[in-house]
């Protein structure tokens, strides 16, 4: 690994993403006018290292891989008012007529008019930072195959066998002259074996909230804090289920970006897990405001150098402060300067890739590695919650 040129560090500056909600109602609009009258928070000037096997005994592995390794879009989400947790199979068949609804409307995505769409929603057990937290739960849209119907026709089935010859699940009797029995068994249609219903899932959208405390302790009995919404899915579906979330529990959805600074912390709290298994090389993407087009930097670098890098710059045990951070991304971009003669800083970062997972400034997450879960959605609850206060 190459020395690293270590120039004195300049603090960042932390910009909020912007806010905006879409069909808020009078009350939301009244509240959004008081948030905007309240303090500004700053950024913790130092965060945990995130710590593997964080989950809950209770959670359900099979639901943790079905998490993993697939691209989410982020939103923050205001407090859910009257939300149940008993009642989860009534919001599926709410939810999933109003689809329909939708569907019929022209404004839901038509899939052919001989399937069906099912809505689930269910409870991940477990996915919690501590007891307090409301527990996470997914909801699902699938794609059903085409209900095989009964239309009262009958069907015979009959063949010839010779006697001795028998099958208790059918009728028999003697054929005269013939030494032979025929055998008749009569099914009706529903009684066919039927096709697999249940297909493809269409979209996929999860809710938590991971050590959320400084939400839990501002708001009544009455509501839910679940701060973090992730999506999997066409931004179609995305909207009209936040939508109809947004009428029934009177909340609502603002698209959650990740700017630069929130970046640079995510690279180096990742960098400073230890992985047993490296999966991929910890990647950078820097992009360069040029005409007509923007120009993009991608910058890789063996997992184990950076690992190194941070080790090296790293004092504070369990810890990462604002100085690392500023320090460990200075040394990569003198390192990069030093081979290449090009300032990143007249660059803006946009995505980070480390083999604990790997985020984009639009707002899209992509989580790798399962010991670390936990430690990923707590950051990400943190940016929710100060997007939404």
């Amino acid at each position: 690994m190459d020395s690293y040129d270590i120039p004195e560090s300049t603090p960042s500056a932390s910009s909020r993403p912007e806010d905006y909600f879409v069909g808020a109602t009078p009350l939301q609009k009244r509240l959004e006018s008081v948030r905007k009258q309240t303090s500004f928070i700053p950024t913790p000037p130092r965060r945990k290292i995130p710590q593997c096997s964080q989950l809950q005994e209770d959670v359900d592995p099979q639901k943790v891989a079905f998490l993993l390794h697939k691209q989410w879009t982020l939103y923050s989400l205001t407090p859910l008012y009257k939300f149940s947790y008993s009642n989860l199979k009534q919001y599926s068949r709410l939810l999933n007529a109003f689809i329909v609804a939708e569907k019929q409307k022209g404004l839901a995505v038509e899939v052919g008019e001989d399937f069906n769409i099912k809505v689930i929603f269910s409870t991940l057990l477990g996915m919690k930072g501590t007891q307090r937290d409301p527990e996470a739960f997914l909801v699902q849209g699938l794609i059903l195959s085409p209900r095989l119907k009964y239309s009262g026709t009958i069907l015979a089935y009959c063949n010839l066998c010779l006697l001795g010859s028998s099958d208790p699940s059918t009728f028999a009797f003697k054929v005269a002259g013939t030494g032979a029995c025929h055998h008749t068994w009569i099914l009706s249609k529903s009684q066919l074996p039927s096709e697999n219903r249940e297909g493809k899932v269409l979209w996929t959208g999860w809710f938590c909230c991971i050590f959320g405390d400084s939400l839990l302790e501002t708001v009544s009995e009455d509501f839910t804090c679940l701060p973090l919404f992730l999506a999997n899915g066409a931004e179609s579906n995305t909207a009209i289920i936040g939508t109809w979330f947004q009428k029934t529990f009177d909340c609502y959805f603002s698209p959650l970006a990740i700017n630069a600074f929130n970046l640079s912390w995510m690279a180096a709290m990742w960098t400073a897990c230890k992985v047993d298994h490296y999966v991929g090389t910890t990647e950078f993407l820097w992009s360069v405001p040029c005409s007509p087009q923007s120009l993009d930097i991608s910058y890789a670098i063996h997992p184990e150098d950076a690992k190194a890098l941070w080790d090296s710059i790293h004092k504070t045990p369990g810890e990462v402060t604002q100085e690392e951070v500023d320090l460990f991304m200075d040394c990569l971009y003198s390192h990069f300067h030093r081979h290449f003669k090009i300032h990143l800083s007249a660059t803006r970062l946009v995505r980070v890739s480390t083999s604990v997972a790997s985020a984009h400034t639009d707002g899209k997450i992509k989580i790798l590695c399962h010991k670390y879960l936990i430690g990923v959605l707590a950051y990400l609850t943190e940016l929710a919650v100060f997007q939404i206060e």
